[in-house]
């Protein structure tokens, strides 16, 4: 396998044993997130990122809207992600290398490298978490309207306080279906693209954007900062990388739905504000038959029906089934190659 490749750039491309290795990493990660969920927090590197983008965000948003363009805001926020992107890539390319090189000469290779890369790349990701979040909200709804109102506040960012049982129910869905893509397929596509550093580097993205990626103020009291222009960069840099693994999740859950009609879903993924979450989330609601959406904001499959308890167990199951998919595309290549 070409060292040029040890660092930045997909596995595959390093011929037979390269693509095993990333296949059977994609594997381990699945599993090893299926069957034990996340680190502790004080090893997860994910938490890490949280916290370099907290401390940044303490010490150098503004704390007022100003008036106009705010560029020194832009720029110094644009190169405080551009730094801890390659913090983050850079620490991953460098565990990367080593776990190839110090193992390359054993018979073993292939398997053992692919573990072990399969550990590494599995707190990039997180798909367990993400299901028991989602069944805890419907949990606390069968208590009460406010259990599930305070449960779903864990799991999305909009003002939970006015929302009825089925929004808390919808909301709940479309987090499932819009975080199946930022935390799970979107972190696979980018290990397959550019290795464990290309994971890397979206899950500091997406995780900048959901901190900084804000059109406005957020935040109350001292703890208050205005983001129109400071958060600009990461939200971009987050469209930008989210674009492909949006659409790639949409298609997942056709496949698992066993299809849906292409132009009706482009047609309600537009009518979201964000230029990707609408994928997913519009598949979800197209292949479940039912309503989603943001009130005052957008509808997504405005024919369908009011969302039920069952239906978040469906959604569940979809999202299951949309994951196994890539598993078995990778143990199907796996046996026959």
């Amino acid at each position: 396998m070409p060292e040029a490749n040890w660092l930045w750039g997909p596995l595959w491309a390093s011929g037979h044993n390269g693509s095993h290795i990333a296949l059977w990493a994609l594997l381990v990660a699945l599993v090893v997130d299926h069957c034990w969920g996340e680190p502790p927090a004080r090893w997860h590197p994910v938490v890490w990122m949280g916290h370099a983008l907290g401390w940044a965000s303490r010490r150098l948003a503004p704390t007022a809207a100003t008036v106009g363009p705010d560029w020194r805001s832009f720029w110094l926020f644009a190169i405080l992600w551009c730094v801890l992107a390659t913090v983050a890539s850079g620490s991953y390319a460098l565990l990367q290398w080593a776990t190839l090189h110090f193992l390359r000469d054993s018979s073993a290779a292939p398997l053992l490298t692919g573990a072990l890369l399969g550990l590494w790349l599995k707190p990039l990701l997180s798909w367990r978490m993400l299901r028991h979040e989602v069944q805890a909200v419907e949990a606390a709804l069968g208590q009460s309207l406010d259990a599930g109102r305070a449960r779903l506040a864990w799991l999305v960012s909009r003002d939970v306080t006015t929302l009825d049982a089925v929004q808390v129910r919808e909301s709940a869905i479309e987090s499932l279906a819009e975080n199946l893509s930022d935390s799970v397929i979107a972190p696979l596509f980018w290990f397959v693209v550019a290795g464990l550093p290309g994971a890397a580097l979206y899950r500091l993205a997406n995780t900048a954007d959901a901190m900084w990626g804000y059109p406005g103020l957020r935040g109350t009291g001292p703890a208050a900062r205005y983001w129109q222009w400071a958060g600009k960069w990461a939200a971009r840099a987050d469209d930008v990388l989210s674009w492909l693994p949006a659409r790639l999740t949409a298609t997942l859950f056709a496949l698992a739905a066993g299809g849906l009609p292409l132009r009706t879903l482009a047609r309600e993924a537009r009518q979201t504000p964000s230029p990707n979450s609408g994928w997913p989330m519009a598949a979800m609601a197209l292949a479940l038959h039912i309503r989603l959406g943001k009130p005052g904001v957008y509808q997504l499959h405005a024919s369908g029906q009011a969302a039920s308890a069952i239906d978040t167990l469906r959604a569940c199951t979809l999202a299951s089934v949309a994951v196994a998919v890539p598993c078995l595309l990778a143990l199907l290549w796996l046996l026959i190659c």
